[in-house]
């Protein structure tokens, strides 16, 4: 038994290091650099953008901040560099196959197309299609845009959204595509257009950050389904892992709703459906 007993403690010995080397991926790039790269968008408050400090900030940021905590205890350093990279949603996922962000944090939507570049943690938030316009045009519905002009961001989930909700409703209304959020806002308040198509919350977030918010109103009608997740490198188990440990826990224990509160407190509780996605993506450990 003895003999036994020492065989077994050696063979834990030599397998211990071996496993440490077994890192791949994401990991072990990260270990390798002593840093975390976050890609983050500057415009897209209050999920991520660019505080008074300077640094990027908001809901999903600080979701990716405790990832990061986690990766770090994950591969035992001392210290982890956290790098932000800002993208658009022209590039955030060719930044992500390619490896210049090791994470997207932002308000990507999760799509089976998608999934084809690229992997998804678990949901970080649930929200849909709407259109901010100004009080004075009328406009609460898909069906008011006839003959009138609607900016939304080319390349995203709601440009496409827009177009099969336009299509549906036999709605002839000019499509402007614009490159990010400012663009979009700057055209509606100048009356460049009519209407500017985006996530629901992140159009709050662009009137209440508007040069006159009073002016501004969102649409009645939400017109698509759109779960955010984080996207990151397209079978790289090993990080998502860690990184859906890490949201797991957040919302099994309801530390999710301090997260909440921080930056959407004022829009009162989250909706049913969010609420719902807390609950079932509360994984067990």
């Amino acid at each position: 038994m003895t003999y036994v007993m020492a065989a077994l403690l050696a063979t834990l010995a030599i397998a211990t290091p071996a496993m440490g080397q077994e890192l791949q991926g994401t990991l072990k790039k990260i270990k390798e650099r002593g840093a975390m790269v976050i890609g983050y968008t500057e415009n897209a408050r209050p999920f991520s953008f660019i505080g008074a400090d300077g640094k990027p900030t908001g809901y999903s940021i600080d979701l990716c901040k405790r990832i990061a905590a986690a990766v770090q205890q994950e591969l035992g350093l001392r210290d982890l560099e956290l790098r932000y990279v800002p993208v658009a949603a022209q590039n955030r996922m060719p930044a992500v196959v390619d490896g210049t962000i090791d994470i997207e944090c932002g308000t990507s939507t999760n799509t089976l197309s998608r999934q084809e570049q690229v992997d998804f943690t678990n949901m970080t938030f649930v929200d849909g299609g709407s259109l901010l316009v100004t009080t004075a045009s009328k406009i609460s519905r898909i069906a008011d845009l006839a003959d009138k002009r609607v900016a939304v961001m080319s390349t995203t989930t709601t440009e496409r959204a827009l177009t099969e909700a336009l299509q549906k409703s036999y709605v002839k209304a000019k499509v402007v595509t614009v490159k990010d959020h400012a663009e979009g806002i700057s055209a509606l308040e100048t009356g460049a257009v009519d209407a500017y198509a985006s996530d629901n919350v992140v159009l709050i977030g662009l009137a209440l950050t508007a040069k006159d918010p009073g002016k501004l109103t969102l649409a009645e009608q939400q017109f698509s389904y759109e779960p955010y997740g984080f996207m990151v490198r397209r079978g790289d188990a090993q990080f998502r892992l860690v990184a859906n440990r890490v949201l797991s826990r957040v919302y099994r224990s309801g530390q999710i709703f301090d997260v909440y509160n921080k930056w959407f407190g004022a829009l009162g509780r989250p909706s049913g459906p969010l609420l719902i996605m807390y609950l079932l993506h509360g994984l067990p450990e």
